[in-house]
């Protein structure tokens, strides 16, 4: 994604309607990263000799679900339905949680970096989009962006380039996400 700013649709409403993609898709992913950390945490939450990951992934589901809370704030603000998919996404998410956790530490790890490196970048573009039409909003995301590019880098150091089949693992999340992203907005 290109950091240059993106100037705003033209026409009436094209700007809100942008926004609402963008509050829209972003509450999508907070909504599946909280999911994916629920399922790591139902493999490795009390599993004796994963304490130290598990703290971790506590510590991760609480900047999510604090980030969701947000978001649903300002679409309520904003009257801005979520994504029909949310279900979709919850169930998902879970999943790729469980498959990753039951794989082990590292698969955990390593499906943390993948989905937190593509929400680092799609949020480095909204900030960039944002930053002069709506600086609050761009603040606000930065704050997240930088909570999930923290989660990245402690799955990094944690070994996830460890993980069993990692370029492969790392290839199909960051594929899914992205693929996520983009129907997300619209739908």
């Amino acid at each position: 994604m290109s950091d240059k700013t993106i100037p705003p649709r033209p026409g009436r409403g094209a700007v809100a309607a942008r926004l609402a993609e963008i509050l829209r898709v972003d509450h999508a992913g907070e909504l599946g990263a909280a999911a994916i950390y629920r399922g790591q945490q139902a493999v490795l939450g009390e599993a004796p000799g994963h304490e130290r990951i598990a703290g971790q992934l506590a510590e991760m589901a609480a900047h999510e679900d604090a980030h969701l809370a947000r978001l649903d704030a300002l679409m309520i603000e904003h009257e801005i339905r979520p994504t029909a998919l949310a279900p979709i996404w919850r169930m998902a998410g879970f999943a790729l949680g469980v498959g990753t956790a039951l794989m082990g530490d590292k698969a955990a790890h390593a499906c943390t970096e993948a989905v937190e490196t593509v929400i680092g970048e799609h949020y480095a573009a909204q900030i960039a989009e944002l930053a002069e039409r709506e600086p609050k909003l761009a603040a606000e995301l930065a704050g997240f962006r930088d909570d999930e590019l923290a989660h990245r880098d402690l799955a990094a150091a944690e070994g996830a380039h460890e993980a069993p089949g990692y370029p492969f693992l790392s290839a199909v999340i960051g594929a899914g996400c992205r693929a996520a992203i983009k129907i997300s907005e619209k739908i």
